[in-house]
């Protein structure tokens, strides 16, 4: 079924507002990781969104939502500080250097999740859902994680100006994701 055309709305929000958002943010969730390459089961579903009100309540909470016309939610996106006793740097399979890996609370924005639901994907959402994220956001850099497999979502990072430094599996995983960051005071493309 292709979606018919319409108004996409991208909605920034806080914490609380994101929580209250929840089962939006479930749905879009469940629609896109249930998918190749990432293939999460009900279950993962079940215990990502066990930590999704303890995230919203972190310091630099903010997400963004894209919805129809009509109010169904397509796209999601949200995040937070990185704080100082992360382990977001100890899975990396290399260790980086220290003063990469230092965090503050204040340095780093980790972008947790992002997705847009399949039948949507190629209209420029993704992008709306980044910027509207993004913007005001007062940390030095974003940081994310990006499943090797999913060359379009990392195309798309790469091009709005995103590095590769490195590779992780997070949990001792068998997957491995590549660790992207980009330098919010950086300057050329992407920027």
């Amino acid at each position: 079924m292709t979606p018919t055309a319409g108004t996409i709305t991208v909605e920034a929000m806080d914490g609380p507002a994101a929580a209250r958002a929840a089962a939006a943010f479930r749905l879009v969730y469940a629609d896109v990781f249930a998918r190749p390459p990432y293939d999460e089961t009900p279950d993962d579903v079940t215990t990502a969104f066990e930590r999704f009100a303890a995230q919203t309540a972190r310091p630099l909470f903010r997400a963004a939502l894209a919805r129809t016309a009509d109010g169904d939610p397509v796209g999601m996106a949200y995040g937070h500080a990185v704080p100082p006793d992360t382990r977001w740097w100890d899975e990396l399979t290399e260790p980086a250097p220290a003063a990469l890996r230092r965090e503050d609370g204040r340095r780093t924005f980790g972008l947790m999740e992002f997705g847009v639901r399949a039948p949507w994907r190629g209209r420029g959402i993704a992008r709306r859902l980044h910027d509207t994220l993004t913007a005001g956001i007062t940390t030095d850099r974003i940081l994310l994680n990006v499943h090797q497999s999913a060359t379009p979502a990392s195309s798309a990072y790469r091009s709005w100006g995103y590095r590769r430094i490195g590779e992780s599996r997070p949990g001792a995983g068998l997957v491995g994701y590549d660790v992207m960051l980009l330098d919010l005071h950086q300057k050329g493309p992407g920027r």
